[in-house]
C-alpha cells in the first residue's frame, strides 16, 4: 500500500512550513494544526484538512467545514483518505466538532 500522504504532499501546494510558496502565500493552517495530529493517520491536519478552519485550497481561504463541505467532499484527497482509512476508521470531523446538515437543524427546528 502507498504511504499515506498529507494534503500538502498530495496537492503539492508548497504551503507547509518551509514550503516553496509559504513565504509568498502563507502557511496553511492544516500543516500546523497539532490538535489533529494522527487523525486519519496524518501529521497535524494533513489528512483531515476539510475539518480545519481557514485552510487554503485553490488559492482561496476556505473557512469552516460547514462553509466548504461541498467542495471538500468532492475533493480527490478527501476521497483518497476515506478509501484508505475505510468506513470504520475514517474521521469526518475532529473530536468535539459537530456536523449539522441543514439550516433547520442549526436553529433547532429539525
Amino acid at each position: 500500500m502507498d504511504k499515506r500522504q498529507n494534503c500538502w504532499e498530495f496537492k503539492k501546494c508548497g504551503r507547509e512550513p518551509g514550503g516553496a510558496k509559504a513565504g509568498e502565500l502563507g502557511v496553511c493552517p492544516a500543516t500546523t494544526h497539532t490538535a489533529a495530529d494522527g487523525l486519519n493517520g496524518g501529521r497535524n491536519g494533513g489528512r483531515i484538512c476539510w475539518a480545519v478552519s481557514g485552510t487554503l485550497c485553490g488559492g482561496k481561504v476556505q473557512g469552516s467545514f460547514a462553509m466548504k463541505q461541498l467542495s471538500c467532499m468532492t475533493c480527490d484527497l478527501f476521497e483518497k483518505v476515506k478509501a484508505e482509512e475505510g468506513s470504520g476508521d475514517f474521521m469526518l470531523l475532529m473530536p468535539g466538532q459537530t456536523y449539522r446538515r441543514s439550516i433547520n437543524e442549526r436553529s433547532g427546528r429539525a
